[in-house]
């Protein structure tokens, strides 16, 4: 059989929020077939089966990759436990396809660079937006040169309300809060578009000032499934400066929640030829005849489209695993940023600024 006939057999470790997106796109895929769920939670399992038409389920993970017939795993369980299954899944002879951020410590990242090293199974990190079709495009144009030299980028995700409780809002099984969450994808793909220069320092700011707000009436926002408004012990608002060897600077911002008017997107990239923004919709800047100019790209998706990046991201990792292609997000990556993150939360707990 060629790789271009092959079939990948799926199995999927987590049933919560998130694996819908990886579901949905197995399911849709033609060159996967998805053969298993697990959950600890038995009934989510079998809901998740019977919507998506897997044929088997599993309550232990380890019983799921003991499995002859899974090629390849997604992984969509709470951050303080990648590390463990990742390996183990790598371990049973398994590619992985594991959800950011790839692990809540440095030291946990290291070893699962290990594994893949003494394995060879390919794996994956859960860096969506770098599969986003405007990103795709953007990329082409930072590739020729279009840009110059990037050496200026600010990200920015404000959410005036919106921490979504349970584990998210737990530090032991999320390792933090805004800043592992959701500043995790927007470093990244900073740092991705920016060629992915080496860090040389990072200075950092966390605050619990707010708290997660549950007192706050007329205003709905995404809760976990095991919300509790009793449990909160992350960061409300994160910020840091990471410079690079080159030169190069970040700045970024992120909350959970904040006395804002309003939530707030913003992602932007300043080159020496030439500069963009990412969101809150892709446009790109440079000069012309001594012209300043707005380059407006025309694309089906100018911003981040949840269901077509994850519908990318899946197809991606399934092409590479039959040896079609290489990963964007290959588990050094995760590394890298998992040492950014973990940086910030270091500065802001001593007050100082961190030296790589």
């Amino acid at each position: 059989m060629t790789t271009a006939e092959k079939k990948l057999n799926i199995g999927v470790i987590g049933a919560g929020s998130i694996s819908g997106a990886h579901l949905g796109a197995y399911a849709a895929n033609k060159d996967a077939v998805l053969v298993a769920i697990c959950d600890k939670n038995e009934e989510r399992a079998q809901a998740a089966a019977d919507k998506y038409g897997a044929s088997k389920i599993y309550t232990d993970y380890r019983e799921l990759l003991a499995d002859p017939g899974i090629d390849a795993v997604s992984i969509c369980t709470w951050n303080n436990t990648h590390a463990e299954i990742t390996i183990a899944a790598l371990e049973a002879g398994k590619h992985v396809l594991c959800e950011k951020p790839l692990c809540k410590t440095v030291a946990e990242a290291e070893r699962v660079q290990a594994a893949v090293e003494a394995t060879g199974k390919l794996l994956q990190v859960g860096f969506v937006r770098r599969y986003a079709s405007s990103i795709e495009v953007l990329k082409r144009f930072i590739d020729a040169g279009d840009l110059g030299e990037i050496y200026y980028a600010k990200a920015t995700c404000l959410r005036r309300l919106g921490n979504p409780g349970g584990w998210f809002s737990d530090i032991e099984r999320s390792g933090g809060g805004p800043l592992i969450d959701l500043g995790v994808h927007i470093i990244d793909i900073c740092w991705y578009l920016m060629g992915k220069p080496k860090v040389k320092s990072v200075s950092g700011n966390t605050y619990r000032k707010l708290g997660n707000r549950s007192h706050i009436k007329n205003l709905g926002f995404y809760k976990a499934a095991d919300y509790d408004a009793e449990k909160n012990d992350v960061e409300d608002l994160a910020n840091a400066v990471i410079r690079f060897e080159n030169g190069a600077s970040l700045m970024v911002d992120v909350s959970f929640t904040l006395h804002a008017q309003k939530d707030e997107l913003s992602v932007k990239l300043f080159g020496e030829q030439g500069g963009a923004e990412v969101e809150p919709a892709l446009i790109i800047m440079g000069e012309k005849h001594d012209t300043i100019v707005n380059m407006t790209p025309q694309v089906d998706h100018s911003t981040f489209d949840f269901n077509d990046a994850f519908g990318r991201e899946i197809g991606h990792f399934i092409n590479s695993c039959l040896g079609r292609t290489e990963t964007l997000s290959p588990v050094q990556d995760g590394v890298e940023v998992t040492r950014m993150l973990c940086a910030i939360y270091e500065s802001a707990a001593k007050g100082t600024e961190i030296h790589f």
